[in-house]
């Protein structure tokens, strides 16, 4: 699956899952080892190309596949 995030509407990153070191579902194995993973729980991973700053005021959204998109506002 495509992994996209933008910041004020302009796309920032692409990459694909198939990209990352370690799968999907090892992750989730080696972190269900040390905590209770619940429905809605975020796992931060590395990030692809294509990083920058971010201001206050700022909108970044982040996407997986067809997944409903991650949408957040920066603030202080």
């Amino acid at each position: 699956m495509s992994i996209t995030l933008s910041v004020n509407g302009s796309p920032r990153q692409r990459g694909d899952l198939s990209d990352m070191i370690w799968s999907v579902p090892e992750q989730i194995e080696y972190l269900s080892q040390f905590y209770t993973l619940e429905p809605g729980d975020v796992i931060m991973t590395g990030t692809p190309g294509g990083i920058g700053p971010v201001q206050v005021g700022d909108v970044v959204e982040a996407g997986i596949g067809d997944l409903p998109v991650l949408k957040v506002r920066i603030v202080k």
